[in-house]
């Protein structure tokens, strides 16, 4: 699997983040969910892999590390149901959470 992530997150860097002080408040508080209940898995603002692979331009590419689409759907799948070794947060996470979440993960 650390090669997959690796290959993933390739030897291409893309844009950079949104600065957080550029963030609106949905994307701002998206972020505080992420830094509350992600990142201790996680890296959002580094392209480097943690115990799962880092946020930084995951809907810049073409597919998750499991190889399923970058997109909302998938991604919101995979945080409500987890995948692999990440647990499913779906009973512990309300849908606004989940929306601000996937709208900070946006400007990664």
């Amino acid at each position: 699997m650390g090669l997959a992530v690796f290959a993933l997150a390739g030897c291409k860097s893309g844009p950079p983040p949104v600065p957080l002080e550029q963030l609106n408040a949905q994307q701002m508080h998206g972020h505080a969910v992420f830094q509350a209940r992600c990142v201790q898995c996680h890296n959002d603002r580094r392209d480097k892999p943690l115990h799962g692979p880092p946020m930084v331009g995951v809907f810049k590419r073409p597919s998750l590390p499991s190889g399923a689409p970058a997109n909302d759907e998938r991604v919101k799948a995979t945080i409500v149901h987890g995948h692999g070794l990440m647990p499913g947060m779906g009973n512990t996470m309300d849908q606004q959470d989940l929306d601000d979440l996937l709208a900070y993960l946006h400007t990664l």
